[in-house]
């Protein structure tokens, strides 16, 4: 690793937008409480939802389980664009126009309702309006852009064929997105969260649902053992925390990936754009108080089932060496997708049999119009009973029971990986130095141990809490993440991700443990 390197990766990763905003301090839930609707999940989602319901007059409380808007919401690339790769082409084609025109309009009208919100409420977000490009430098790729650009133009999406884009590079061919944008997406929505309590509903911060039974109404039941009963519920909590019904956990898999934002030389031409091939970069750029910074990402992985986690970031280090005069990267972090089988959000009845219980999920890489499409159908189906893109987005629609090769795919690859991990060996060396996990075994049981900079020895009990997976080290993050279902730990053990609700098991008696690595290394 370089000199340059190193002195970027001493530093603990930072976003952007959790740097150049406040933190939150809602209360815990420390009493009983009754609401209409209870929505799990304070992220851009939850927050949307409640503050279009709470226009409508329905009684909502947001639990969130750490601190609103800190987890995928501080963590994206911040596009608020219906341009998601190619997806018309592939919805058009496996689904039908019907499901392609609504899947257009839900993202066409969630970019303009953001707009709408904002200048409503007079919130200064840095939105920008921004074109949106696909691009290939590979042959292989010219006829499907072209397909795409005249299928999204036929849905009434301002959407052209292009040869050339405004970045110094030369491409084979692009498809154009005008009148998208970009926001900064805590700016945004911190205000949106006073709204919704001015309004007379609440928010609740470090309060994790661990548990919800269902009567006549819903109970939510939080760590700290109080309760909240809702006539309603929305499960807005990234991956679902909820396995009693639904069978989310085997058709919805976690991927990570990457962010670098850069200073450079030169200046930035405009415009948001993305790689159609294989290893994806997204580029666009972000006004700071004192400079303009390029957000380049990519390197997306399944969740504990990369390398070195250090690697994806250099690998956008390079890259954007390679692409621009780099003179600072002062922000680097990482964020967590859910991918669904057929590559369309979930959103809408839990399951066909739960007409009170709701969910929102599986965004892929395209959050920020699909987070807002999904309140507006949510804040339909509970006010009105119906939503005009309730079908497309539904869980329970036909074409996810069609996606049986995807399903067997990805749920031989969580097989493989419970298997794999309960019988890999131990290394060798099991020496930790300080800022290194590892996997140690200790009178034949699994151990994650860190050393922390101060030289301290944090050991856990590396099989997670959600379904017994054994979980990797995640360098980069400095953090336990879960190849099968992307539940994420900090080395300590609390829940940083779910779906996972409970920490992991440490272990307190480290000076034997430090004694058998003394005696090992």
């Amino acid at each position: 690793m370089s000199i340059e390197k190193q002195k970027i990766f001493s530093k603990p990763p930072q976003s952007y937008w959790m740097a150049s905003t406040h933190q939150t301090d809602y209360p815990i839930l420390k009493e009983d409480i009754k609401v209409d609707v209870a929505i799990i999940g304070g992220g851009i989602t939850g927050i949307s939802t409640a503050y279009l319901l709470s226009k409508d007059g329905v009684k909502v409380a947001v639990i969130e389980a750490d601190r609103i808007l800190q987890g995928t919401t501080g963590h994206t690339t911040a596009k608020i664009t219906s341009q998601h790769e190619l997806i018309y082409s592939k919805i058009n084609k496996q689904m039908g126009r019907e499901f392609a025109e609504q899947y257009a309009d839900a993202n066409e009208s969630a970019l303009r309702m953001i707009e709408k919100i904002a200048a409503e409420n007079n919130i200064e977000c840095d939105f920008v309006p921004q074109s949106a490009y696909v691009y290939t430098q590979q042959d292989e790729y010219i006829d499907k852009i072209k397909d795409e650009a005249q299928i999204a133009d036929s849905l009434g999406i301002k959407a052209s064929y292009l040869e050339e884009i405004p970045l110094a590079f030369p491409i084979k061919a692009a498809v154009r997105f005008d009148n998208q944008a970009q926001f900064h997406p805590r700016k945004f929505l911190l205000p949106l969260a006073k709204e919704i309590t001015k309004s007379g509903n609440q928010i609740f911060e470090q309060s994790r649902v661990v548990d919800i039974e269902d009567s006549s109404n819903y109970v939510l039941i939080t760590n700290q053992g109080k309760k909240v009963t809702a006539q309603k519920i929305i499960i807005a909590s990234h991956y679902p925390c909820y396995n009693k019904a639904g069978l989310y956990f085997t058709r919805i898999y976690p991927e990570r990936s990457y962010v670098v934002a850069i200073k450079a030389k030169e200046s930035y031409p405009g415009g948001m754009y993305i790689t159609i091939e294989e290893p994806k970069r997204s580029i666009r750029s972000q006004r700071s108080d004192d400079s303009e910074l390029i957000l380049i990402g990519g390197e997306s992985h399944k969740t504990g089932q990369g390398e070195d986690t250090i690697k994806h970031y250099e690998a956008l280090i390079d890259y954007a060496g390679e692409t621009f005069t780099v003179e600072d990267i002062p922000y680097r972090w990482s964020t967590q997708d859910c991918m669904t089988l057929d590559g369309l959000p979930y959103v809408g009845h839990f399951t066909s049999n739960t007409s009170n219980m709701y969910v929102a999920t599986g965004y892929g890489k395209w959050g920020m119009t699909n987070s807002m499409a999904s309140a507006m159908i949510l804040k339909d189906l509970i006010v009105d009973g119906k939503s005009p893109w309730q079908d497309v987005y539904s869980p329970s629609r036909k074409t996810v029971a069609a996606s049986a090769k995807n399903f067997v795919v990805e749920n031989l690859n969580v097989a493989e990986k419970l298997i794999e991990g309960k019988i890999s060996p131990s290394p060798d060396d099991i020496g930790v130095r300080t800022g290194e996990g590892k996997i140690i075994k200790a009178n034949g049981q699994r151990l994650g141990a860190y050393r922390d900079k101060q030289g301290k020895l944090h050991v856990v009990d590396t099989t997670c809490t959600h379904m017994g997976c054994e979980l990797y080290w995640n360098s980069a993050e400095k953090s336990w993440d879960c190849p099968c279902h992307g539940s994420r730990f900090t080395y300590e053990g609390d829940v940083i991700e779910g779906p996972a609700v409970n920490p992991l098991n440490t272990h307190n008696d480290v000076n034997t443990i430090e004694k058998l690595i003394k005696d090992n290394f």
